[in-house]
C-alpha cells in the first residue's frame, strides 16, 4: 500500500482552523413525542477548514517571500493539482492531534498477533486514522521488539501477546482525507503574494 502525500505545512497558514467532528444519525420521530435513534457511522468522521494568509509565488524577492518560503503557492497549488481535487488522498498531521503516549490499544488473547491502534480524547476512544510512527510498544508494561506497523492503523506482533496481557504504545498518526471540494479560488493580492480564503478538507475511512 503506497503512503499518501503529507498535506504540507506553510508559514504562510492563517487562523483560525476548523476542526468538525461529525456523525450521522437517523432519528425516527413518533406523535407521543418517543423518538428511535440508530447512529450510521462506525466511527467518528472530522472536517478541517484552514486558511492561507500568505503564499509566495516563484520571483518574489522579498524579505517576506524568504519567511514564507518563495514557492509556497506553487507548493500548496501543486499539491492540490496532484490530488485533483476530492479524486486524491492525502495525510493530514493535525498539529494539536498527532500523538499518542502509552496508548492502551488492546489485550492479549493468546493467539491475535495483529491489532488495530487506538486514541483517546476525554473519555472517548477510537482507531487512529492513519499511523505514521511506531516509536514503542509495551505488553504489561514491557517494552517489546520485533513489532511493526501495517497501513493504515495494525501493529503486529512477531508473537501473540498472552491471554489478559495490557498491551500499549506510543505513536505518531494522521488524519486520511480528501478536499471537499473540486475547486480552489487562489487570490493574488499583489506583486508576489497570494491568499486563500478557504480550504476544506475531510476524513475518510482506510
Amino acid at each position: 500500500m503506497t503512503t499518501p502525500p503529507l498535506f504540507p505545512q506553510l508559514a504562510g497558514q492563517g487562523w483560525s482552523v476548523h476542526k468538525r467532528p461529525t456523525f450521522s444519525t437517523r432519528v425516527a420521530s413518533h406523535v407521543s413525542g418517543r423518538e428511535v435513534r440508530a447512529s450510521l457511522y462506525a466511527g467518528t468522521l472530522y472536517e478541517f477548514e484552514v486558511t492561507f494568509d500568505a503564499l509566495a509565488s516563484n520571483g518574489l524577492a522579498t524579505s517576506a517571500a524568504a519567511s514564507l518560503g518563495p514557492t509556497s503557492l506553487q507548493i500548496l497549488l501543486g499539491f492540490y493539482l496532484q490530488c485533483q481535487g476530492q479524486f486524491g488522498t492525502f495525510l493530514y498531521s493535525d498539529p494539536t492531534d498527532n500523538a499518542a503516549h502509552g496508548q492502551a490499544f488492546g489485550t492479549g488473547d493468546g493467539g491475535t498477533t495483529s491489532f488495530v491502534l487506538q486514541r483517546t480524547i476525554g473519555g472517548f476512544t477510537e482507531p487512529v486514522s492513519y499511523a505514521t510512527q511506531l516509536n514503542a510498544v509495551h505488553v504489561n508494561g514491557i517494552a517489546q521488539a520485533g513489532c511493526g506497523l501495517a497501513a493504515p492503523n495494525i501493529v503486529t506482533f512477531p508473537t501473540a501477546p498472552t491471554a489478559g496481557a495490557s498491551l500499549s504504545a506510543d505513536f505518531s498518526y494522521a488524519f486520511l482525507c480528501r478536499f471537499l471540494d473540486d475547486q480552489q479560488d487562489f487570490e493574488n493580492v499583489m506583486s508576489g503574494l497570494w491568499t486563500l480564503e478557504s480550504l476544506k478538507f475531510r476524513s475518510i475511512r482506510p
